[in-house]
């Protein structure tokens, strides 16, 4: 039986490789948070495919629905708003939740709320108990993109810098598929670069500058492979090993660049790449007394529907609405 002031929302979310559904409870208790991941469906095209992606979810999305209700213990007439993701993403994704909290929505009789999906990603800390003072710092970090924020409250994100080329992810997945490790790169390099015998720097530090905030990971992808044509007997781990320091590397001097800048004490990692262990490594090293680095747990770096459901929250309660008509985006 659920409290008389309990707010529930329904959270969805398809927008790439991950079919997701949850209940939460007044925007910071998770009742229930299922995920279905297509990573066995796109590891032999090394990368995910939209086609296959969007059958998917449209395969998937009712039973998660169902398994996340019954999880969280309530019914379709116990929420109070459904949430889904409709930007940014793979449009055909995307339409597979935003269609299906609609159909909810009108069948219910309750609102929808359509949601951002990096913000969502930097509220999933709220929903582990943290709540960072503003304005905070937040890093994006993903497969898909690798943004800086200034964030001073519930949509209020100002983009600070953000990739010029590939996003971070996508550099692990790019340098794992030349080196042939496997798919998703990320997991794969973070685990073999911790088996380097030697643990040499190979590759120079990318964008050397201080006075931006921009970010570029075409150059030390490229790094890579000229060393491997050049070395074709190096040892893998130490590679891997080198562009995984580099990489990161990037991702700390200019959060914390940011952090101090701007004044804020707090930085709020969010993102699939916001799971590797070497990152949150480097970033409690470089963090200084009065500063606190927030990192979800993995489960809620990758793609999820519990930080849908909870940023819609915010939302919900100061009476936002979209409409049936809303359209999804590939883009913010």
């Amino acid at each position: 039986m659920q409290r008389a002031d309990a707010i529930l929302g329904l959270g969805l979310e398809s927008s790439c490789d991950e079919t997701a559904a949850s209940v939460v409870r007044n925007g910071r208790e998770i009742l229930s948070n299922v995920i279905y991941s297509q990573i066995g469906l796109h590891r032999e095209y090394w990368g995910v495919v939209p086609e296959i992606a969007s059958r998917a979810h449209l395969e998937k999305i009712n039973r998660l629905v169902d398994t996340a209700l019954g999880e969280a213990g309530v019914g379709f007439k116990d929420l109070d708003y459904v949430a889904a993701t409709s930007r940014p993403g793979l449009v055909g994704s995307l339409l597979i939740a935003s269609q299906s909290a609609k159909a909810i929505s009108f069948s219910c009789g309750i609102p929808y709320i359509a949601v951002n999906h990096l913000e969502a990603h930097l509220y999933a800390p709220f929903l582990e108990g943290w709540n960072p003072e503003y304005p905070y710092i937040g890093l994006l970090v993903s497969g898909g993109n690798t943004v800086l924020y200034r964030v001073d409250g519930v949509g209020a994100l100002t983009v600070l810098g953000r990739t010029v080329d590939d996003a971070v992810g996508e550099a692990f997945d790019k340098v794992a598929k030349f080196l042939e490790l496997g798919y998703p790169g990320g997991p794969i390099i973070e685990k073999l670069a911790r088996t380097a015998a030697h643990r040499n720097i190979l590759f120079p530090k990318i964008l050397p500058d201080s006075g931006e905030y921009r970010f570029s990971y075409s150059g030390i992808k490229t790094a890579v492979i000229t060393y491997m044509k050049e070395y074709p007997a190096a040892d893998h781990a130490e590679v891997v090993y080198a562009f995984q320091e580099r990489a990161l590397e990037l991702l700390v001097r200019r959060a914390f660049q940011a952090l101090r800048e701007h004044g804020a004490t707090a930085i709020v990692v969010a993102g699939g790449v916001a799971a590797n262990g070497r990152l949150r490594e480097m970033m409690e090293e470089s963090r200084r007394n009065g500063e606190t680095v927030i990192l979800p747990s993995p489960v809620l770096c990758t793609d999820n529907a519990a930080m849908v459901a909870g940023i819609g929250y915010p939302y919900f309660m100061r009476g936002n609405r979209d409409p049936l008509s809303a359209e999804v985006s590939a883009r913010v």
